[in-house]
């Protein structure tokens, strides 16, 4: 084929006005409508006509809506509709500037494909693959144009999500890099370069934490809902771990993976047997319609239940009566606990080690009542009754008459069993104890005492008073009339309680922790920088914070103690604390409570 004339030619660091988009299925026919929609000519490209007539109806559907919603005027949609052309040949995309790939995770169909291309496109023209997981430095050492070869990560769905990873190499060429970044900014796009690795950084983090999850649902650790629920409602994600890897596809995950740890030899990306066990019986999510869960149809969003769904109403049996409650601590969680119990119309002690501490946790529940009201969630009438059902007292002797005791002190082993020790002795019988420890064996609690039948695991998450998720953790002495009391509780005072053994981490910070390990590492091996990590799994995994921003907040004492009891527990070398986190708190950089951490902040 004759090589058209390239007198038009846009320069090389210009943004591609022409992109042709190879491959026409979901994140192809986004790929395009983010494109159309921002004024370039776009080539769509698929051998299936069913495909590239689904992808316009799509394009057509999707800004009918934006008119529907007066973000469009019925102008600017004829353009985006006029600047979208399909077609079933390849060699449509010889006039392109850009052309983006988003086949199938094949290796050998990408470079099949990258061949031809090298003998249609122009010679300036930059070539992009899709991927997240297969190598961007091969495909680009088996091209003509090896300096033209670059990776465009869009994530999905990619009409909404703002992040696009830049993947070079060491072949590509700068004007090539820096033209896929003016692109991703045209585009309305936050760009953030990364190198060559599997999964690069929203990816290779998502993965791993997905991959734990599955591993912990195999080992029947937890169910699929709590799990789920737990890391929504602990996290604040937008969706469970296992309910994602349905939407990305099992089958996908999978090859994401394997490409992960063929690199990186890490056991953490060692794909969960589950995965390759539903890939194998083409249960792969929602596009099958069904994986870890079951769904209407396939392509259906819509869960059914199925045998492993949770029967509606408890069978725990019933619970033991509680009507009042102890809180053991003086600190924000012990003050947050007791405002939820108070609030939920419960009778509250709260003993501290002096009255004085125990009048001053008070207080605090006073002045967070007092902001409550203020943003019209409570009223005034309603927070003096609050305040007024929490008795501070100096002495866990106050705890003589409740029915359920909940200890929010220091997470220190010593000190808690020290204190169940005392509750032992000064709590009536059939009083239910509970810890409210994070990372601590709750077994351990409970040897403390001559009751261990009677002490159960009630993980609240900070702050209390707004957090809607409660670990409940059993041990292997717990009595089931316990565990049903702790779930009736949850329900009273409207936490939503996941049920979990007991193990370190439980289940959310479990799968928490090692992906925030995981991101110091990153910055360890500079491969990418903490702003570049924290908008990462913002914009390409929709988590309210970024993982340094997280740990920061958390502090980094906290985070590194509980990084060591996950290592202790599961011997695993992909858990053991990073050098870099472990340097950073023996000099005292703890995260916000000290003014510096990952990053400095103004001393208050």
């Amino acid at each position: 084929m004759d090589l058209p004339s390239t007198s038009s030619q846009s320069t090389p660091s210009s943004s591609p006005r022409t992109v042709a988009v190879v491959g026409l299925g979901t994140m192809g026919t986004g790929i395009a409508e983010v494109l159309a929609r921002a004024g370039r000519e776009v080539i769509g490209i698929d051998v299936s006509e069913a495909a590239a007539r689904r992808a316009t109806a799509s394009l057509a559907a999707a800004t009918a809506r934006s008119v529907a919603k007066e973000r469009l005027t019925e102008q600017e949609r004829e353009g985006v509709l006029a600047r979208f052309r399909t077609f079933t040949d390849l060699g449509a995309a010889a006039d392109a500037d850009l052309v983006i790939e988003v086949v199938p995770e094949d290796y050998d169909l990408k470079h099949r494909l990258f061949d031809e291309l090298d003998a249609i496109v122009r010679p300036d023209t930059i070539l992009a693959t899709g991927t997240n997981a297969l190598s961007v430095t091969r495909l680009a050492a088996e091209s003509l144009r090896p300096e033209r070869v670059l990776g465009l990560h869009f994530f999905n769905p990619a009409p909404a999500m703002k992040l696009v990873e830049i993947v070079s190499c060491v072949l590509t060429a700068p004007p090539a890099v820096e033209a896929a970044t003016e692109l991703a900014r045209e585009l309305g796009k936050q760009p953030v370069a990364v190198g060559d690795r599997p999964g690069f950084v929203a990816d290779g983090l998502l993965f791993g934490y997905l991959n734990q999850a599955a591993a912990m649902y195999e080992a029947k650790y937890a169910s699929r809902e709590d799990i789920d629920a737990a890391m929504r409602l602990g996290c604040g994600l937008p969706m469970g771990p296992l309910a994602l890897l349905d939407l990305i596809g099992v089958d996908t995950a999978r090859t994401v993976l394997e490409a992960m740890y063929a690199s990186s030899g890490d056991r953490l990306h060692a794909p969960a047997p589950i995965l390759g066990h539903l890939t194998e019986a083409g249960l792969t999510g929602q596009k099958s319609g069904r994986g870890f869960y079951t769904y209407e149809a396939p392509g259906s969003a819509v869960v059914v239940r199925d045998l492993q769904t949770p029967l509606d109403g408890s069978l725990l049996g019933t619970g033991r009566p509680v009507s009042s409650v102890g809180v053991a601590g003086s600190g924000t969680m012990a003050s947050g606990i007791a405002q939820v119990f108070a609030q939920a119309g419960y009778d509250v002690v709260l003993a501290a080690r002096s009255q004085e501490k125990a009048e001053a946790a008070k207080a605090a529940i006073g002045k967070s009542l007092g902001r409550a009201v203020s943003k019209g969630r409570l009223t005034e009438e309603a927070a003096a009754q609050t305040l007024g059902r929490i008795s501070p007292a100096g002495s866990l002797e106050a705890f003589a008459e409740v029915d359920l005791a909940v200890e929010a002190v220091a997470e220190d082993l010593a000190v808690k069993q020290e204190l169940f020790a005392t509750l032992d002795k000064v709590c009536k019988p059939g009083a239910v104890l509970a810890t409210t420890t994070s990372s601590l064996p709750v077994i351990a609690v409970a040897r403390a005492t001559a009751r261990p039948q009677d002490v159960i695991g009630m993980h609240f998450f900070n702050p209390a008073p707004a957090m809607k998720l409660v670990e409940v953790v059993r041990t292997v002495l717990t009595a089931d009339d316990v565990h049903a009391t702790v779930r009736e509780v949850c329900a009273k005072v409207r936490k939503h309680p996941v049920d979990c053994g007991d193990r370190a981490g439980f289940i959310v910070n479990a799968l928490l922790f090692p992906y925030l390990n995981n991101a110091i590492k990153m910055v360890e091996q500079h491969y990418a920088g903490i702003d570049d990590i924290d908008a990462a799994m913002k914009l390409g995994g929709g988590y309210p914070m970024g993982p340094f921003e997280l740990l920061d907040v958390v502090g980094l004492d906290v985070s590194l103690a509980i990084e060591k009891v996950l290592h202790q527990e599961f011997r695993d070398p992909g858990l053991a604390p990073s050098p870099l986190l472990e340097h950073l708190v023996a000099a005292g950089c703890l995260g916000r409570k000290t003014g510096r951490g990952f990053r400095e902040y103004a001393r208050r």
